[in-house]
């Protein structure tokens, strides 16, 4: 059901807070047509003369006419991107993460997203088997470029058995439609071993870069992502772990495929995510193997990434000695405990500064490798109950939700905090966590 788009704030010195809008204020429609989405609202904001319809806090309609610059922004946020409402998923993959959560939790825990609007605004994933054709011809009219797409396997009948979906062998008719209006996808594959692994992941890597070709490649790239798992997904899924041993075949694999699309591409075009590597205990690629870092939202190259800005930032802010001493507690999944030993040398270079690097597999979800965003607060309490923890602890902000101070399992900061009798401190991203540990 379409609702105004509603506004939660009005950012400083803007032509918003210049007219007077405000937070609560809710738009209703731009030069007579009532924006579906954020998409619209951009589209229509970018005319230099705008009539706006607006619906106040206490429920009063005002007229507002603005003169402007072509796409000069109005500086204004919304509650949602969305103001018709998600269009949710009616796959039943068996990785789905959302199906792999225990029962419970707050209502929108449990919303599925397949929607095309939020994988061209935010870079999440669709998987193009939800679109009535109404959605296919916005799509082509407004240019709505990249998109990503969840791939899994380009064989009809076993990607409609990941997905569960009879539409999903559509796939490879669906990336000639981008192809011949000049459309571009990115493109990812959860692989799970002993289904769409070994010979049926070559055939799909094949089948995605035949369509990277020409002045405008359909599939830009493709990430191979393995199939995470927790101990609340449903039983008899058919899915298992992926081993070291898996792993590591995987990537022997992969990069026989690299090397081949390299020399016919000229790029790599297929690439492994981190934990491939981190699984199989080997080696990152060096950071000039991920050219622009295509799949970085993927986990592609985003732990090399993350220890090339920490080396550059660490040298511009960190300095030789702080005049009080600190000890903090870094938390961060065990995933990347290797990884990061460097760079917590590097702060403890620092004279005065103690930081503990609390490496935390989760409990919770039920997985011996944990990546960082997936710790619980419940995994915190479990694992750093009877430590020191120093002054703080330093907690990296990706483990929480969006704009709120809660974990995936509910549990609050403060609650956390409270528990383990010791302050917590988010950080959004590495120059606030140095920031943080020399101020």
């Amino acid at each position: 059901m379409l609702q105004p788009a509603r506004i939660t704030q009005v950012n400083p010195d803007s032509l918003g807070e210049e007219i007077g809008f405000e937070p609560g204020d809710a738009i209703v429609s731009i030069n007579g047509v009532k924006p579906r989405d954020l998409i619209d609202y951009r589209f229509l904001c970018s005319d230099e003369f705008l009539e706006l319809e607006v619906l106040d806090t206490v429920g009063k309609i005002h007229q507002v006419e603005i003169e402007k610059e072509f796409d000069e922004d109005l500086g204004l946020e919304f509650e949602t991107a969305l103001f018709d409402g998600l269009i949710q998923c009616n796959n039943h993959c068996p990785f789905c993460f959302i199906d792999q959560q225990p029962p419970g939790k707050r209502e929108s825990l449990y919303f599925k997203d397949d929607d095309y609007r939020l994988s061209f605004l935010y870079g999440s994933y669709l998987t193009l088997t939800n679109l009535p054709p109404k959605e296919w011809e916005r799509i082509e009219q407004m240019r709505l470029s990249p998109l990503y797409v969840s791939v899994h396997a380009t064989e009809p009948e076993l990607r409609i058995r990941l997905l569960k979906n009879p539409r999903a062998g559509q796939i490879l008719e669906q990336f000639r439609w981008f192809q011949e209006r000049r459309l571009q996808v990115h493109a990812q594959v959860v692989v799970c071993p002993e289904i769409n692994d070994g010979t049926a992941l070559e055939q799909t890597l094949t089948d995605l870069a035949a369509f990277h070709q020409g002045e405008i490649p359909a599939v830009i790239s493709a990430a191979v992502v393995p199939v995470g798992l927790t101990r609340f997904r449903p039983d008899r899924d058919e899915l298992t772990l992926v081993t070291p041993e898996k792993a590591r075949e995987t990537i022997a694999l992969v990069k026989t495929l690299q090397a081949k699309f390299k020399q016919s591409l000229g790029t790599t075009f297929a690439w492994l995510a981190d934990e491939w590597f981190l699984i199989a205990r080997e080696e990152l690629p060096e950071e000039s193997h991920y050219e622009d870092y295509p799949q970085i939202g993927n986990g592609v190259g985003s732990i090399r990434q993350f220890i090339k800005e920490f080396q550059i930032l660490a040298d511009e802010i960190l300095p030789f000695e702080i005049s009080s001493r600190r000890s903090y507690t870094w938390v961060v999944g065990n995933a990347v405990e290797t990884a990061f030993q460097p760079l917590v040398k590097r702060l403890n270079a620092v004279e005065g500064l103690e930081i503990k690097l609390a490496a935390l597999k989760s409990t919770y979800w039920g997985q011996e490798i944990t990546v960082t965003g997936l710790l619980t607060g419940q995994d915190l309490l479990l694992e750093l109950a009877d430590r020191e923890l120093g002054e703080a602890i330093l907690l990296p902000s990706l483990m929480l939700k969006h704009d709120d101070t809660r974990f995936l399992d509910d549990l609050t900061i403060q609650e956390v905090s409270e528990q383990l009798n010791v302050p917590i401190i988010p950080v959004a991203g590495i120059e606030a966590l140095l920031e943080t540990c020399i101020s």
